[in-house]
């Protein structure tokens, strides 16, 4: 085990060092894929590029039933870094290094798994998860490689518990139009666009403080966030216009399209345009857990709670086969 430790590391090192933050979405010039290609001997390689950063390797060994699939861009690094982010550092049983845990160690930990086997398996890196817009896995399940699996395995971090769960995920944009005017007119109450955003996200924030009275399993709420508040020109002019942009995370027996149209209803409809922005759906997006649950059995993995975060797991459940996610 000790040497298989060790090679994991080996590839780890080499993999942070690739520098795949998205943005910029430069993952093809950071030598990651070559590195795959490299260190997959005997595998089926093949690469897809779909533009704007958005690149799929699939590897395949054999004739496998069930899906690995690894996402190997990472978010940006912080400047409050005190190491080199993209220089592995391993201290006190930590592997430390960007994207080491989200989620290039469990692609490490299949490369250095996959050197000391020869049974059927197969791998898909996506390059664009930290994008929002997952046009890598929304692509793949429509190809007919994808039609071979029955089941799916997404690697994000997990603590090693296999989660068959999770919330969804749902963005939108508002656009509030008001009346121009001088603001010592009466009417600003009415007609500013950014009272009117206002009294929305008002309405909102309430309609949020009540779905906390909701739950489902170890879960509560919607976890809704205001994420953008923006518009006007001064304080002696009515606002014309506003921006609003949030984000929800409905509950796994929750539907993400109908809670939005729940929240956007706060607003009068005259005044405001809606604009959809990235949706995921539930864990799982049809049908219940017991597949998932099965597998997870079968595999001997512990099942853990559901989870408040999103993951690409839910695409390949909506596409209708069983998927799970585990990692470190």
């Amino acid at each position: 085990m000790a040497a298989l430790v060790d090679r994991a590391l080996t590839h780890l090192s080499a993999l942070v060092a690739c520098d795949t933050q998205n943005p910029p979405r430069r993952t093809t010039d950071s030598g990651i894929v070559e590195y795959l290609r490299e260190n997959l001997p005997g595998f089926r390689i093949k690469f897809e590029d779909l533009g704007d950063g958005c690149q799929n390797i699939l590897a395949v060994r054999g004739n496998p039933r069930i899906l690995f699939n690894f996402h190997v861009d990472t978010v940006p690094a912080s400047e409050s870094w005190s190491s080199d982010p993209f220089e592995l550092v391993v201290e006190e049983g930590r592997a430390i290094g960007l994207g080491a845990c989200d989620i290039k160690g469990a692609s490490a930990c299949m490369l250095a798994a996959a050197e000391v086997t020869d049974g059927d398996l197969a791998l898909l890196f996506s390059t664009d998860e930290e994008a929002g817009s997952s046009r890598c896995v929304r692509t793949f399940v429509e190809s007919e490689e994808f039609e071979r699996f029955e089941a799916v395995i997404v690697a994000e971090p997990t603590e090693a518990r296999a989660v068959v769960e999770h919330r969804g995920i749902a963005t939108c944009t508002g656009e509030f139009r008001g009346v121009a005017g001088h603001a010592s007119k009466r009417r600003a109450l009415t007609d500013s666009a950014v009272h009117r955003a206002s009294r929305w996200a008002a309405a909102a924030l309430s309609a949020a403080e009540e779905f906390e009275n909701r739950t489902y399993r170890s879960l509560s709420g919607i976890r809704f966030n205001l994420g953008v508040f923006d518009g006007g020109i001064k304080p002696n002019i009515i606002a014309p216009d506003a921006t609003v942009r949030f984000g929800c995370r409905p509950l796994p027996d929750q539907h993400g399209p109908d809670l939005l149209a729940e929240l956007q209803a706060l607003a009068d409809a005259d005044h405001v345009e809606w604009t959809p922005g990235f949706y995921g759906p539930t864990l799982p997006a049809i049908g219940d857990a017991s597949k998932a649950r099965q597998l997870a059995e079968e595999l001997g993995l512990e099942i853990g709670e559901a989870v408040d975060f999103w993951t690409e797991a839910s695409l390949f459940s909506e596409a209708g086969v069983p998927a799970i996610v585990f990692g470190p």
